[in-house]
């Protein structure tokens, strides 16, 4: 019989280029000798986090445990969602082992240590969930969707540069550059009159604040009060953007005069095709519907 207290922890010992796997066994043993129960299930294969949740939720667990980076985390939530919104809301605890370990910056900078004492202390606090409704089918995520620049780096990355590790980032980066697309992506924002159609740089829907470990896209975020911070920044120019870049880092570009930012509580695309996307640090192709806020789906120990 599965104790409620106990943990099903989903360790991807890829993550962070294969340093998830070296550290987390240590890891997991200092919170086992502290007294937390914990049972281990490792990835070998994308989306096989999603699978394992699913499967540990349906037999009794409630305490998930995120052993890797932010894409780590993203399998869980995907495993736990929808099931999870007709009962008691689920727990995720974190060892940020992985590359980008986002959501955590939110309330420290000192990662795996953090999450550590949070765990020993039990620091728990509700957590909203983003759910996106796209044309085939639905996702949730706990940090941010982007379009338009940074997933056109991501995709880059991804799919052509990634077995060039962090020189293959700055590729994506430096192609992206080049072709600096700003187009528009047509949304309304909680029923606006107007679609809003103008070009854009990018757009990214929050429910935290960083992205890619230091990157401070929605200083403004709270993952708790129950909206989604949606950040525009406008048709910048190639060399406008390499002078501000660095803002996104301390996340003085929301004050750029090109950029914007809101709280609101659903989004309503008018896509007429699919679009690349990056949720959670996952590169997705999809063509957007609508985001919605799930209030405190989830309680995070952090």
């Amino acid at each position: 019989m599965i104790q409620p207290d106990t943990f099903f922890a989903v360790l991807n010992p890829a993550a962070g280029a294969g340093r998830c796997g070296k550290l987390a066994g240590p890891a997991l043993h200092e919170l086992r000798r502290a007294g937390i129960a914990i049972e281990v299930a490792e990835t070998r294969h994308s989306g096989d986090g999603i699978t394992l949740a699913r499967q540990a939720y349906q037999a009794g667990y409630r305490r998930f445990l995120a052993v890797g980076g932010d894409g780590t985390s993203y399998e869980i939530i995907n495993g736990l969602f929808p099931e999870a919104l007709h009962g008691e809301p689920p727990t995720l605890g974190f060892l940020p082992l992985g590359t980008g370990n986002s959501f955590l910056r939110d309330f420290s900078d000192r990662g795996a240590a953090y999450a550590t004492e949070s765990l020993l202390a039990g620091k728990r606090r509700p957590c909203d969930v983003l759910q996106l409704t796209y044309r085939g089918g639905t996702l949730y995520y706990i940090n941010l969707l982007s379009i338009g620049f940074p997933a056109d780096v991501a995709t880059l990355t991804n799919r052509i540069f990634k077995p060039l590790g962090p020189a293959g980032y700055l590729l994506g980066i430096l192609v992206s550059l080049l072709r600096l697309r700003r187009r528009a992506f047509p949304l309304r924002a909680d029923g606006d009159a107007q679609l809003d159609q103008r070009r854009c740089l990018f757009l990214t829907f929050n429910n935290s604040q960083f992205t890619g470990g230091t990157m401070h896209i929605a200083p403004q975020a709270n993952s708790g009060d129950g909206l989604i911070e949606l950040v525009r920044w406008g048709p910048i120019s190639r060399i406008g953007l390499l002078a501000n870049l660095h803002r996104l880092y301390d996340g003085s570009h929301v004050h750029h005069p090109l950029a914007e930012r809101r709280a609101v509580r659903r989004v309503e695309f008018a896509l007429d095709a699919p679009v690349d996307m990056m949720v959670d640090g996952e590169v997705i192709t999809a063509q957007c519907e609508r985001i919605e806020v799930l209030p405190s789906a989830l309680n995070v120990i952090a």
